[in-house]
């Protein structure tokens, strides 16, 4: 008989990796990359097939986890894509002042 997996364990967070956002236990992948698949349109199974060491299970709990943390995961895209662009804009300004 097979072993049972935890999946409460799937899904996890450490402050040294990948600045403490939730990612797949075991990999540095993070729910927002996953995320970012899903919302692109791809399937759970499309997903692994672009992350091939991922399982159907570490995607299906971290879009769970995404679907329970909708707001909280929402709020840290919006963060980052704010701070990609004002990155954008600094590095094109010091470009332009050169």
């Amino acid at each position: 008989m097979a072993t049972a997996i935890d999946i409460g364990a799937l899904i996890i967070r450490t402050p040294e990796v990948r600045g403490g956002r939730p990612r797949v236990a075991g990999t540095g992948v993070t729910v927002r990359r996953i995320v970012g698949w899903y919302k692109l349109g791809l399937s759970p199974e499309e997903i692994v097939a672009e992350i091939p060491h991922l399982t159907l299970a570490q995607v299906y709990a971290a879009l769970a986890y995404y679907h329970a943390n909708r707001e909280e995961v929402e709020a840290n895209i919006t963060a980052e894509e704010v701070e990609a662009e004002r990155l954008e804009r600094e590095h094109f300004l010091s470009r332009k002042a050169s």
